[in-house]
C-alpha cells in the first residue's frame, strides 16, 4: 500500500509541476506580446463560453459509459502535456499536444482539418483544475471555429489522475 501512495503522490507531484510549467508558458508568451497598454496579457480563463450544464461538457462517467457503448468510435484528442499522456490516457486518444501552444493548436488544427465536421469529437487536458487549465479553451475556440457540430469538452475537476484514473475508467499508458 504504501508503495502505491508513493506512486500516487509523485505522480500529483509531477501533475502539478507539469501544470506550473504549462502555466508559466502561457504567461511567458503572454508578457512576449504584451496588452495593447504594454502591459503584461493574462492567460484566458476556461470559467468561459461552457457553464457547467453546458451540452458541450461531456463528465468522465459519461465519456467512459459512451465509450464503451458506443456503436461508432469517438475521435478523442488530448490537448494537453506530454508527460501527462504518457503516464495515463484514455484508449484510442491522439496526442496534440498543449493546445495554449501554437505548435499543439497547429497540430490540432490540421488534423481536424480532414475531419467531417459531424464527427463525435472530445478533446480533454487534465493537467490542472478546469478553472486554470490553459489548454482546453484554445483547443475548443478553434474546433468550434472550425465547425465542429458534435464537439464535447471533458470536464475535468481536478486531474486527470483525479477524475479518470482513480475512479477506475479505462487508461492507456505510453504511446
Amino acid at each position: 500500500m504504501n508503495r502505491w501512495n508513493d506512486r500516487l503522490l509523485r505522480g500529483r507531484v509531477v501533475a502539478i509541476l507539469v501544470a506550473a510549467a504549462a502555466l508559466l508558458t502561457t504567461l511567458v508568451a503572454g508578457a512576449q506580446s504584451g496588452g495593447k497598454d504594454g502591459s503584461t496579457a493574462q492567460p484566458p480563463s476556461p470559467a468561459w463560453e461552457l457553464p457547467p450544464g453546458s451540452p458541450e461538457l461531456i463528465r468522465p462517467a459519461e465519456l467512459a459509459k459512451a465509450l464503451s457503448s458506443m456503436g461508432t468510435k469517438a475521435i478523442v484528442f488530448n490537448v494537453g502535456p506530454r508527460v501527462i499522456y504518457l503516464q495515463a490516457h484514455i484508449p484510442g486518444t491522439e496526442y496534440m499536444g498543449p493546445a495554449a501552444n501554437p505548435d499543439g493548436l497547429e497540430k490540432l488544427r490540421a488534423r481536424a482539418a480532414s475531419l467531417p465536421r459531424d464527427s463525435f469529437l472530445v478533446i480533454y487536458c487534465g493537467c490542472c483544475p478546469w478553472e486554470h487549465c490553459p489548454n482546453v479553451r484554445p483547443a475548443y475556440k478553434e474546433l468550434k471555429q472550425m465547425g465542429f457540430t458534435r464537439l464535447k469538452v471533458l470536464y475535468i475537476a481536478n486531474s486527470f489522475g483525479t477524475d479518470w484514473v482513480e475512479k477506475g475508467y479505462p487508461t492507456a499508458k505510453g504511446e
